[in-house]
């Protein structure tokens, strides 16, 4: 999909911004990877990256929030009465 001979554009980051995306970027990863990878705001993901996003682990939830719902579910009892 990505072949060498693509075209390449050159741009301009201010330090803060170049610092963000490069904190985003994976071990190996090209920026141009990164850029393709990661959510820009107000962008509307396709089906395509949707899938591929869920299947390489991503869930878009925090993990810790998914840890906390576990330990609620976990402590959670049914009631008595559930109708009550």
């Amino acid at each position: 999909m990505h072949d060498s001979c693509m075209a390449t554009k050159t741009i301009t980051l201010e330090i803060d911004a170049y610092e963000k995306l490069r904190s985003a970027k994976k071990p190996g990863e090209s920026f141009s990877a990164v850029v393709r990878r990661i959510s820009i705001e107000n962008s509307v993901p396709t089906g395509d990256y949707l899938a591929s996003y869920f299947l390489s682990g991503g869930s878009g939830v925090p993990e810790k929030w998914l840890t906390a719902v576990e330990e609620a579910e976990a402590n959670d009892t049914a009631p008595d009465n559930p109708w009550a």
